[in-house]
């Protein structure tokens, strides 16, 4: 809308001083005659925004203007400041309205803290995107069009016809009531129904999505994390396998990167950890256990430990003593 950015120009404007129209382009996501449009519209409302012309002009504000927001403590505003430091821009793709709203954040502050908030919320890191060991976390990309159509039927309450890619199926259109979204280890998940039965859609996978006008059929309150959480339970308890095994705490990341899940855990002997996981089958349980070599030993299914044994015993045979 307009007006939230006429407010977000005057806030860039206020906390990082004379800026050109082009840099104001960029930050807003508009174009520069965009920007011009909007700086007049704020002179005419009787915002003070003059221009510097030269090589090193550009827009700015008259000294001591303030814009009348809610004021915010300090914890507070760093708690939001230090919530949308992270990846926070992917979510759900609100990026635009994420930067906007912390521009905002910052100038409710009162003068005396701000400087102190901005450089607290830099002390902080959340989510970054490698872990010490440089490996790269994978994120799934959902298209902005496919976004903003999920989202906005979510809040309006309205069903939502989407084309599906379940894997090895052939991409179908479907309706669904949408329930809600979650966002678990950056990617993000529908919640929904479909013809009254409870379905999960990986938004990764909606090719497109259109929202309907037709009311959704759901409750008026929810309870995500509820939901979630029985979802979650009834997907584990699926036609996938259960692993007891050992590994060595090192490469107990490792496992866990590659796990379905993990039920149990608990010391065992020589500081070795005993963890029950689940994968989602006997193949994608021996593959998982073979990365991690002489660090990790299958104790149960035994199934799963012939299998590893006969593929150990084939790699032998195949480099074995040829002289």
């Amino acid at each position: 809308m307009r007006a939230d950015r006429l407010v977000s120009l005057v806030l860039l404007l206020r906390q990082r001083g004379r800026l050109t129209a082009n840099t104001l382009a960029r930050e807003l996501e508009v174009s520069t005659r965009t920007v011009l449009r909007d700086i007049e519209a704020l002179s005419a409302a009787g915002v003070p925004v003059y221009a510097e012309r030269g090589r090193h002009g550009g827009f700015a504000l008259s000294p001591g203007f303030r814009t009348e927001l809610t004021g915010l403590n300090h914890d507070e505003a760093l708690a939001l400041l230090t919530a949308g430091s992270g990846r926070g821009e992917q979510v759900f793709g609100l990026g635009s309205a994420l930067a906007s709203a912390m521009r905002k954040v910052v100038d409710a502050l009162p003068e005396s803290h701000r400087a102190t908030a901005s450089d607290a919320a830099q002390r902080f890191l959340v989510d970054p995107e490698t872990d010490l060991l440089s490996r790269r976390l994978v994120s799934e990309e959902v298209p902005d069009t496919t976004m903003i159509e999920v989202r906005r039927a979510v809040l309006a309450g309205h069903k939502l016809r989407i084309h599906y890619a379940a894997t090895d199926q052939t991409p179908q259109w479907r309706t669904v009531d949408p329930i809600g979204l979650v966002t678990v280890r950056d990617r993000v998940y529908l919640l929904a129904t479909r013809s009254g039965a409870d379905r999960t859609y990986r938004l990764s996978r909606v090719l497109a999505a259109e929202e309907l006008d037709e009311t959704a059929q759901r409750p008026n309150r929810v309870d995500l994390d509820r939901i979630w959480r029985e979802r979650s339970a009834q997907f584990l308890s699926g036609d996938h396998i259960t692993v007891r095994v050992r590994v060595n705490p090192a490469r107990r990341e490792d496992l866990l990167d590659t796990a379905m899940a993990v039920r149990a855990e608990e010391p065992d002997a020589d500081s070795w950890l005993r963890l029950e996981v689940t994968f989602q089958d006997l193949r994608h349980a021996e593959w998982a256990l073979w990365q991690l070599s002489t660090d990790a030993e299958a104790l149960a299914p035994q199934s799963l430990r012939t299998s590893l044994h006969n593929r150990a015993a084939a790699i032998a045979t195949c480099y074995g003593d040829s002289s």
